[in-house]
């Protein structure tokens, strides 16, 4: 029985990996779960999964969920509840939990993914700000404590199938693949009208709301760029990025021979999540399966960077190196929720992203090197800046 801890159970991720867990209950359980502020959904999670712990991010919402946990009987059969970020930390660095899928969107996961991977514990990794953010502190920590990182990422859980038994210096480059979301065949000029429902309405998968904008934008191609950058150990110049809106490919490794490995599969998040769970084993799934057979097709096409430039943003975090990548993920979630609560345009985003990168970039020492302190100086400088920003339009 493997032991599983979700950080951000009622999110998107976090609950397909429920639906793994329920699938599988001889050999998975829910050890821990934790969300920020969904206490509806979590007191139902908590109710059918029986977990030991639970923890709350949002500390003022905790009472209620104290009350939820009492009808569940006191003793061994009672979840400990814990807030904060401290007790987001407890729940994934507990003794008994064997692997973390860390799904908590943003900055939030970092610390407590950086403590579960300091605990020894295998990490499933969905959340690609972690490493844009904090990619060398991450991997070297990972490195230091003889820790798994496995992605959870449809694209990254494909490298790393195509990967497994090659010669790392025998790759030519990784090839991501991206739908392109809602707007690919969109004429620039009617992106400045794009509404928030209109980017929520991706055409292939089931994602959370901040992922599936950063989808609409390229911007979590662009993350996923660094991501593979710090999981694969590959310069970002061998790494590129396709549009394939059947989303059938969900990424490819070229071979100095040029030899194009792919992995092909149907667009369900369950299977790369339960490709973590059960690493090195494959189990037979559940899931639907890819009719191989019926009529499809595939397109393979070059983004435009000039239409989504949030894509080329990512690539020139990841060449200025040092906290860049940081100050771009930070002023990418803060001008995304902005365009959520509908504060700004959807062509604004880049735009602030730029400027903060830009202006951190004047006042900061790109030769400093690059420590957990200087990553949360560099996320709190950004999230001061676009602040004020955004509130003077």
């Amino acid at each position: 029985m493997k032991r599983i801890a979700i950080l951000g159970s009622t999110g998107s991720v976090g609950t397909q990996t429920l639906d793994v867990i329920a699938a599988f209950p001889d050999r998975y359980s829910a050890h821990s779960l934790t969300a920020n502020t969904r206490v509806d959904l979590l007191e139902r999670q908590i109710a059918r999964f029986r977990p030991r712990m639970i923890a709350l991010a949002d500390g003022g919402r905790a009472d209620r969920l104290v009350r939820g946990a009492a009808g569940l009987g006191s003793g061994a059969g009672a979840p400990s509840i814990h807030t904060g970020v401290e007790g987001l930390i407890e729940a994934v660095t507990h003794p008994d939990v064997d692997l973390v899928i860390s799904a908590l969107p943003g900055s939030a996961g970092l610390v407590p993914t950086l403590k579960a991977i300091e605990a020894g514990k295998t990490i499933g990794l969905a959340n690609k700000e972690i490493l844009v953010m904090a990619g060398e502190v991450v991997m070297e920590s990972a490195r230091r404590n003889g820790v798994d990182i496995l992605p959870v990422d449809s694209e990254h859980c494909a490298v790393h199938q195509c990967l497994a038994g090659q010669d790392p210096d025998r790759i030519e480059r990784v090839i991501l693949t991206a739908s392109g979301g809602p707007f690919r065949n969109s004429d620039p000029a009617a992106l400045t009208r794009i509404s928030t429902t209109d980017a929520l309405n991706h055409p292939t998968w089931n994602m959370g709301r901040k992922v599936t904008i950063d989808s609409a934008t390229l911007m979590n191609k662009g993350f996923e760029v660094i991501e593979a950058h710090w999981l694969f150990g590959l310069p970002v110049s061998k790494i590129d990025v396709v549009i394939h809106p059947q989303s059938i490919i969900h990424s490819m490794v070229e071979m100095v021979d040029g030899s194009l490995l792919a992995q092909m599969g149907p667009t369900d998040m369950r299977i790369p999540i339960q490709y973590a769970l059960s690493y090195p084993e494959r189990l037979e799934t559940p899931w639907p399966r890819f009719d191989i057979t019926r009529s499809w097709s595939l397109t393979l096409d070059p983004p435009d960077e000039d239409t989504f430039p949030c894509l080329g943003l990512a690539y020139e975090a990841s060449r200025r190196g040092a906290t860049a990548p940081t100050v771009l993920s930070t002023a990418d979630e803060m001008a995304v929720e902005a365009f959520l609560d509908h504060r700004i345009g959807f062509t604004d985003i880049p735009g602030i992203i730029a400027d903060a990168m830009d202006r951190h970039a004047a006042a900061a020492d790109g030769s400093a090197p690059v420590t957990l302190e200087s990553i949360v100086a560099a996320d709190r400088w950004t999230r001061a800046y676009c602040g004020k920003k955004l509130i003077a339009g």
